[in-house]
């Protein structure tokens, strides 16, 4: 763990703390181990974890969860954005088409992988943000649909 150089009454001392558990420590002193017992409670540096926020994608597999508004709410614009960053492999919708919660809109190829990206709410695509071959982010807007 670390290593200490130790001159005392003119005698020298190669000191190396081999392990600390709780308050027993084991160190080395110029090649001889002992176990020593410390006043208080040593607290050993631990690395951190990396906590990372839940992505959630707008759009879901399941129809059934409409994500946008409730189903009795009145419907407004909406926004599908890429769950992924990834590339577009196909369209599967034109501007001006009606839509239901479900329906396939957009194929994204992610990690080597094919994703269907379906939408959230029914409505009309009122715009489409992105073309086959396009690059997109992970929350990047792809389809507008409104009523």
């Amino acid at each position: 763990m670390k290593n200490f150089k130790f001159t005392i009454q003119g005698n020298k001392y190669d000191v190396k703390v081999l392990d600390v558990e709780d308050n027993i420590a084991e160190i080395e002193v110029n090649g001889t181990v002992y176990k020593v017992e410390v006043d208080r409670k040593i607290a050993s540096s631990k690395t951190p974890k990396l906590v990372r926020s839940v992505a959630v994608p707008s759009t879901e597999s399941v129809p059934s969860q409409l994500k946008t508004s409730a189903p009795a709410a009145p419907k407004g614009t909406g926004f599908v954005k890429s769950p992924l960053p990834g590339v577009i492999l196909d369209v599967h919708v034109r501007e001006g088409d009606k839509v239901t919660p479900g329906t396939k809109l957009i194929t994204l190829e992610a990690m080597k992988m094919e994703n269907n990206i379906n939408a959230d709410k029914g409505g009309t695509i009122k715009s489409i943000k992105v073309q086959k071959g396009d690059s997109v982010l992970e929350g990047d807007i792809l389809i507008e649909i409104g009523e």
